[in-house]
């Protein structure tokens, strides 16, 4: 089930149909920036990144715009060809909405992410998110270790953040 589920979002708009795609980003569109849902969207990505259906796991879909970071405007001259102000961020996309979810959510640890949507505004990513707090996650082996680890987001300690540093290809 999970092999089918991961050939159908290769290609999205060809497997969903194009009108109910669009349509879908279109109401993805029009929600907050991050908002928490019941279940993942794509399941198998979710469970190959660690999520497990349980208490004390969330899971938050978040959105950024798109295109180049602009520099504050500068008060000093310039000639022309080097009044450029736009240029590439040093971290993903998907790091940075990693990053933004932590702030929304200051008491879960972010495990990971994954893309879910893009237009040509934005993208759509959603995060799983760990209550390290929480009895039934303390009581799991394979997730206990998060218990001790405090903003692993800022540290790069993700699959974007350590791809960022030039740690993962």
């Amino acid at each position: 089930m999970y092999n089918h589920l991961r050939n159908l979002w290769k290609k999205p708009k060809q497997h969903f149909g194009k009108e109910a795609w669009k349509n879908w980003l279109v109401e993805l569109r029009s929600r907050p920036a991050f908002e928490r849902i019941e279940k993942p969207t794509r399941l198998d990505r979710a469970r190959a990144l660690g999520y497990k259906a349980k208490q004390g796991i969330i899971v938050v879909r978040g959105s950024m715009p798109k295109g180049t970071t602009k520099d504050p405007k500068f008060t000093g001259g310039r000639r022309p060809k080097r009044y450029a102000r736009r240029g590439t961020r040093a971290q993903s996309k998907q790091a940075l909405i990693e990053k933004r979810a932590a702030r929304k959510y200051p008491n879960l640890e972010v495990l990971n992410s994954y893309w879910v949507g893009e237009d040509g505004k934005k993208v759509w990513y959603e995060i799983i998110m760990v209550d390290r707090d929480h009895p039934s996650i303390k009581a799991d082996r394979s997730l206990s270790w998060i218990q001790n680890k405090r903003s692993r987001v800022y540290r790069g300690l993700t699959s974007a953040g350590k791809k960022a540093r030039g740690l993962v290809r």
